[in-house]
């Protein structure tokens, strides 16, 4: 200190491990507001792959309207503009080392930004989808062929599951977990049984299950070791003319698997 004048370390000087320790701290709306344009320093210090293990959108919302024809919701196009341009730059600072890809169930994600983002991420391990509303058969065909290295999938329920299924089959030969929120019925239970018979954990968290399906699970999944069947609805079809059998132990014969997406959508079942 000389005249009362202190000089200390500029930010631009602090150790590439401090700053990625103070980064780690931001949530992704922050890491990506512009701060890897302050220096070089903080550039390096943003790309750091200890910071993009997990890309976690779950609190981005799509701004929607219902509409009353397919795809069913209108997104504002500022909306998409703004997602957009957060995945680029994300892509742009990961370089690649997104390993677990979260969607909140309502960002309605396009084809365009599924693939986009597919193909900058061929480590993905993990991934959360968001509604089906706005990604198409081949968007979400195209995406999985980018990513051999899934193990674990959450997603919504899906009509027509045999597709999806089979290039899970054919792409990613270290599949082992599967999430639905969705009916699980006896059409795709035996999807599962015939396209991946070696899946280790299903989870039909607050769904509706049909009996018959549950009983495929059971005798054609014979590596499985984790089945979630917490908060669903157990229906049983009996043999016409009786009527349908509904059991369930949990929220007052409802289900309101509504009411766990917050904290649940996006859990680990392991």
């Amino acid at each position: 200190m000389e005249d009362g004048y202190y000089i200390g370390r500029r930010w631009e000087d602090l150790d590439t491990d401090i700053l990625v320790k103070i980064f780690q701290s931001f949530d992704i709306l922050e890491l990506t507001s512009g701060i890897a344009h302050v220096c070089s320093a903080w550039r390096m210090a943003c790309c750091d792959p200890l910071l993009w293990k997990t890309l976690d959108l779950s609190m981005m919302k799509s701004n929607f309207i219902k509409i009353p024809l397919e795809p069913y919701v209108y997104v504002d196009g500022r909306s998409d503009k703004i997602l957009t341009r957060l995945l680029k730059i994300s892509m742009s600072l990961s370089r690649g080392n997104i390993t677990t890809l979260i969607f909140h169930f309502n960002l309605f994600v396009s084809d365009e930004q599924l693939t986009y983002t597919a193909e900058r991420c061929p480590q993905l391990r993990r991934l959360v989808l968001p509604a089906w509303n706005r990604i198409k058969k081949t968007g979400i065909c195209k995406a999985i062929r980018a990513w051999k290295d899934l193990e674990s999938l959450t997603m919504p329920g899906i009509a027509n599951p045999p597709y999806l299924m089979e290039e899970i089959s054919k792409n990613c030969k270290n599949f082992r977990e599967l999430k639905i929120m969705g009916p699980c019925d006896k059409f795709f239970a035996s999807t599962l049984a015939t396209y991946l018979p070696t899946l280790k954990v299903l989870s039909l968290r607050c769904s509706m299950l049909y009996k018959e399906a549950l009983i495929i699970v059971l005798d054609s999944l014979p590596h499985l070791e984790v089945l979630n069947i917490s908060h669903c609805l157990l229906i049983e079809v009996l043999p016409p003319p009786g009527p349908k059998k509904v059991r369930t132990k949990i929220d007052e014969g409802l289900m309101r698997w509504y009411r766990y997406e917050e904290g649940l959508w996006k859990a680990d079942e392991m």
